[in-house]
């Protein structure tokens, strides 16, 4: 099968994206791990296609580097950016993704803005927090982030008992001042540390609430830096917590790197 792909990047974080409109390029599990070698392949962490979804301007299709399928915060920017230079969006988009329908605009300057779904649910473990913004993620705070072990502490808890089978993607994150986090995470499905994880730096905004932090709160990764901005409401729902997150937005960068032909 021989395709056309682009190469995108946000925030470091790398995707092969795919006109699959036709619907033409249903894409092997052994394909997917294949694209995404660096060695191999093109070299990714993860495969987007975009494809016809009736009603709206497009449907986003994300898997991971192992095959499995899931949102992806950054991916959704690559996605809209594509879309954008297709034709099948103008400015603003109306989209379908893994946990349902986003929104999203382009800025003035270029930065994406995506719409997340709303977080009515977390848990703290041990000073730690637990909580899904699309994909599930675990929070821990260490200082000195930029020498911290972040493979090596994020496999262990990535693999632990409490999150079998499917595992978890792990944040590690630094409090710093301005209302400014550190942010960096290991994703399960990469099995390694990424530049940046939109889903996890939503997750560790969100989480920081909880720590004093306030809309819009700025997150500084390996790749470059994304703001998360939301709104909080109290509820007293039945399951306990205190209110939901509302009006969670994820904006950055996106650009395409390369695009090419290749043969499976």
């Amino acid at each position: 099968m021989k395709f056309h792909f682009y190469k995108y990047q946000a925030t470091g974080n790398d995707f092969i994206l795919v006109d699959n409109r036709d619907g033409k390029a249903p894409f092997t599990v052994d394909q997917i791990e294949k694209l995404c070698d660096r060695r191999f392949g093109v070299g990714a962490d993860g495969v987007i296609q975009i494809e016809k979804d009736p009603g709206l301007d497009f449907k986003m299709v994300y898997y991971n580097p192992d095959g499995s399928q899931s949102l992806c915060g950054n991916g959704t920017r690559a996605a809209v950016k594509m879309a954008s230079t297709m034709g099948l969006v103008n400015g603003k988009a109306k989209f379908s993704a893994y946990d349902g329908v986003h929104q999203a605009s382009i800025l003035e300057n270029g930065s994406i803005r995506v719409r997340m779904n709303d977080v009515s649910e977390w848990k703290e473990q041990n000073g730690d927090i637990f909580i899904n913004t699309g994909s599930p993620h675990y929070i821990r705070y260490v200082k000195n982030l930029k020498d911290f072990p972040v493979v090596e502490e994020g496999k262990a808890i990535r693999n632990s008992e409490a999150f079998r089978p499917g595992g978890t993607n792990v944040n590690f994150v630094e409090l710093l001042g301005n209302n400014t986090l550190f942010v960096r995470t290991y994703e399960r499905g990469v099995e390694d540390e990424t530049l940046s994880c939109g889903t996890g730096v939503t997750a560790a905004a969100l989480a920081a609430a909880f720590k004093g932090y306030t809309s819009p709160i700025e997150i500084q990764v390996m790749g470059g830096r994304l703001s998360v901005d939301f709104k909080f409401r109290q509820t007293g729902l039945p399951t306990g917590q205190a209110g939901i997150f509302e009006d969670i937005f994820l904006t950055g960068p996106a650009k395409m790197v390369f695009e090419g032909d290749l043969e499976l």
